[in-house]
């Protein structure tokens, strides 16, 4: 027996020990599923099993690394040739190896949802189309859900279906955008994030010989969070795993919270119908959370129909019952809050890093954030504006994208005149009338035919050559040198280390010490990334894949904010678990049929489950929405968490007069008290009947084209019931068909 496996439960050394044929790890939450396949990796390799053809799936870049180094102090340098990542770059390499059998280079770069945006929003102004009814952003994830649908461009103006629903909701010239941003990325030599996926398949069906290679490349492939892939991941999967069928998935069912992203619950519930033979093993010791915890989640989650079967638990303590709280309103929860984790910081002398606040939207985090801040408590908030998508480090890494590939078109009309050189916009407009009209890229219409064409003058064209001979030469000097010297190069170059020094603005400061800062990070990647090339192109693509857990900063001394899916992953001490209301929590959009009631109870699971010590959970009896208090209604969640691990702390009917309730933590030694309250001047109560009943949404008929606030756009398919009880059929752009009832949908008619 291995030294290294002597770590190992009974039941993760039975997964880990399991070498061949199809097998699938039920992993609970806490149970040590990253153990189990960092173990299982290590142990193929000390069996013999060349690293070069073991494929690991994960789905954040952090994961990796963190298993790759685990890994490598069990067997050593070896674990450098595994093919481990995200399924995204793992597909980048491949596709960056297979790449002319695709019709692009080796050097393609990969365009961020922003970059995507932007593009098609240049379509549409050059289409000449209305903005208010091509809105960029819903028409790219429309196009993003085509793609990821396997429909193209192509097939797309061959379906009548399709032209006919577009025209019905007003957008005829959907298709030729479509083909437009399909064409200009082809172009550009530029692939999105859905392209990566949609590329490997075609790649793998297209073409039988490359499908063969990579079988017998990746003889063992390990999968993780296997309830979190899409269609079209698991396709890729399933082929490549087809011809020896030596494939491990492991993930739990009850934390498969991403629908909304395209993941399918179906490929974890099937995956023994897929793999005939398959071997099936349960990780159900939880080492994270107490007994009352893992008990109060097995509760819960028992309520859901389509699940698999497992029987989590745990040898750790006792432990506090879950603590409900009610509150008046959300200004009330919010002082709570921050009044809890004060007085619990005081008394045990926790860190502030101790407690997460968990929520279901963003939009919850502001009484938070301003109850936190009068307690001078410091808070970090989750999903704000990634470091990357900054504008300053945007004009940096523009030029280094234009480096790699000099037919990026949103990198060279990014940066062709910043700094300012005189190219403004009516020299841009020309070059890509020109480059449209010719079929090749910005840049080598302007290198190859701006010197002989008559639409520029001779100050113009002396500019246009500059330009030209200075990125030339930036591509001669990466050949030779990494991608730090390079980053360095580009700032003294082109002009933009003395552009924003020379801005003596807090703003111009704050911009030069985030390029310094994107110097130490480039520094860290060439020291201490997995990756071996340490290239302009290799750091690019590992900014472009970059996943909202990579940017996360534990190790500050901040309470964590952010939404429960964010949260999914991490673990806390403390756990409060705000806004537990019907129609927040679970969400009103969700409440549609019992899938996606199930879905909102596993996204409450996964909050529960967070926790190691001690969950809190708050709702409150109004709610402030739109200026108005609404009568907000207890989450039926929390009666569903059986009663023997819940402790909840009731206040009398509260009615703005001289009653005064006072609640407390136990244990814990936090009281809070709530005062005396009167009703404000321009106080206003709303029941939640007052709103049920909306003269306008009795207006829809069959046919309209409507506006909602989640699922955005959508034609109405049909209308069914009366008062309170009629609802809408309504075939959204994004989501697909939705039943929504009317007193509650707050749709918007837009013809």
């Amino acid at each position: 027996m291995k030294h290294f496996l002597e770590n190992l439960n009974t039941s993760q050394l039975e997964a880990t020990l399991q070498m061949n044929g199809p097998m699938i790890v039920i992993a609970g939450a806490g149970s040590g599923k990253t153990r189990v396949l960092t173990y299982k990796i290590a142990y193929l390799i000390t069996q013999d099993v060349d690293p070069f053809n073991i494929l690991s799936l994960t789905f954040t870049n952090k994961a990796a690394k963190e298993m790759k180094e685990r890994i490598t102090k069990i067997v050593g340098d070896e674990a450098k040739n595994l093919w481990m990542g995200t399924f995204h770059s793992v597909f980048a390499k491949i596709l960056r190896i297979e790449a002319h059998k695709i019709g692009f280079t080796a050097n393609f770069t990969i365009y961020d949802s922003d970059d995507s945006q932007k593009l098609v929003n240049r379509i549409i102004k050059e289409l000449n189309l209305d903005k208010d009814i091509y809105k960029h952003k819903l028409v790219f994830s429309r196009i993003s859900s085509m793609k990821n649908n396997f429909i193209s461009d192509i097939d797309y103006k061959k379906n009548d279906e399709l032209l006919f629903s577009d025209k019905i909701s007003n957008q005829p010239k959907f298709h030729i955008i479509y083909s437009e941003y399909v064409n200009r990325c082809f172009k550009a030599g530029v692939m999105d994030f859905d392209d990566l996926l949609l590329k490997t398949n075609e790649l793998l069906t297209n073409y039988p010989e490359t499908l063969n290679k990579y079988q017998n490349i990746f003889k063992y492939i390990l999968v993780d969070e296997y309830q979190d892939t899409n269609h079209s991941q698991y396709l890729i999967v399933k082929a490549l795993s087809d011809k020896f069928q030596n494939i491990c998935v492991v993930g739990d069912d009850a934390q498969s919270i991403y629908s909304f992203r395209g993941a399918n619950i179906n490929n974890i519930l099937n995956f023994q119908n897929d793999f005939q033979d398959s071997k099936i093993f349960r990780l159900e010791q939880n080492y994270r959370s107490t007994k009352n915890i893992v008990n109060a989640a097995n509760s819960l989650i028992k309520n859901n129909q389509n699940r698999l079967e497992k029987n989590i638990w745990t040898d750790n303590e006792s432990g506090e019952k879950i603590s409900v709280n009610r509150l008046l309103t959300d200004g009330e929860e919010g002082r709570f809050v921050a009044s809890s984790i004060f007085e619990a910081k005081m008394q045990y002398q926790l860190k502030n890093n101790d407690f997460a606040i968990l929520y279901r939207t963003n939009a919850q985090s502001r009484s938070f954030e301003d109850a936190l801040r009068k307690k001078n408590i410091s808070y970090r908030v989750f999903g704000g504006l990634s470091f990357y998508q900054r504008k300053e480090i945007k004009d940096v890494l523009a030029y280094l994208k234009l480096v790699v590939n000099v037919n990026d078109e949103e990198a060279l009309k990014r940066i062709i005149n910043f700094p300012p050189r005189g190219l403004g916009q009516t020299t841009l407009n020309k070059i890509s009338i020109q480059s449209n009209k010719l079929n090749v890229s910005d840049y080598k219409f302007i290198k190859d035919f701006s010197k002989d064409s008559e639409i520029f003058n001779n100050s113009t064209k002396n500019k246009l050559s500059e330009f030209i001979v200075m990125i030339e030469s930036l591509k001669i000097k990466n050949k030779v040198t990494n991608v730090f010297e390079m980053t360095k190069e580009v700032l003294k170059k082109c002009g933009l280390y003395k552009y924003f020094n020379d801005d003596e603005s807090i703003d111009g400061i704050n911009r030069i010490q985030n390029i310094e800062e994107l110097l130490n990070g480039i520094k860290d990647f060439i020291e201490n990334d997995i990756s071996e090339e340490k290239t302009v192109s290799a750091f690019l693509q590992s900014i472009a894949l970059i996943t909202d857990q990579d940017n996360e900063d534990q190790d500050s001394n901040k309470v964590q904010l952010m939404t429960v899916h964010l949260a999914k992953g991490l673990e806390f001490p403390y756990v409060f678990i705000v806004g537990m209301e019907e129609n927040l929590f679970p969400s009103a959009m969700n409440l549609n049929s019992r899938n996606e009631l199930e879905e909102e109870r596993r996204l409450f699971y996964v909050a529960l489950t967070r926790a190691e010590k001690k969950v809190f959970l708050s709702y409150v009896l109004s709610r402030y929405r739109w200026g108005k208090l609404i009568d907000s209604e207890k989450s039926r969640f929390i009666d569903e968490i059986d009663s023997q691990y819940r402790s909840e702390k009731m206040m009398q009917k509260q009615s703005f007069t001289n009653e005064r309730d006072e609640y407390s933590y136990n244990k814990v030694g936090i009281r809070f008290k709530v005062p005396e309250k009167k009703p404000p001047k321009n106080f206003v109560k709303v029941k939640r009947s007052a709103t049920k009943s909306n003269l306008f949404d009795n207006r829809i008929i069959k046919g309209n084209i409507v506006f909602h606030e989640r699922f955005k756009r959508g034609v109405v398919v049909s209308i069914e019931g009366v008062g309170d009880d009629k609802k809408a059929e309504i075939r959204f752009d994004k989501f697909g068909n939705k039943k929504l009832l009317l007193r509650f949908s707050k749709l918007k008619i837009i013809s």
